[in-house]
């Protein structure tokens, strides 16, 4: 049985993608991204579909998401819920690291 590939992605942070670039990055059809943004699990700058920018940070979101429908099929809603929790709790775990440097 053959190893599971690993892909490690190192993003400039100030890295804007379009739709299609995001597309052609995350090897998915524009459609797909359009429905990620109406379930909320993308949240582009920009008033349109052309006009839509999306963070570098977004690339990662994607391949996360598309992990949680493949790996467990989680369906979009699901997907957007979970993405939501994982952001709170990295949010959470930051505030915790703050805490604990003020406390030494």
């Amino acid at each position: 049985m053959p190893a599971e590939k690993t892909t490690v992605l190192m993003l400039d942070e100030e890295l804007v993608f379009t739709l299609r670039e995001l597309s052609r990055s995350c090897d998915l059809a524009a459609e797909d991204l359009i429905a990620m943004v109406e379930e909320g699990v993308l949240a582009p700058r920009g008033a349109s579909p052309s006009d839509w920018r999306f963070p570098a940070a977004d690339l990662r979101r994607v391949h996360t998401a598309l992990r949680l429908q493949r790996d467990l099929g989680v369906n979009l809603a699901g997907v957007a819920l979970a993405l939501e929790m994982l952001d709170e709790m990295q949010a959470l775990r930051a505030r915790v690291r703050v805490l604990e440097r003020l406390l030494d």
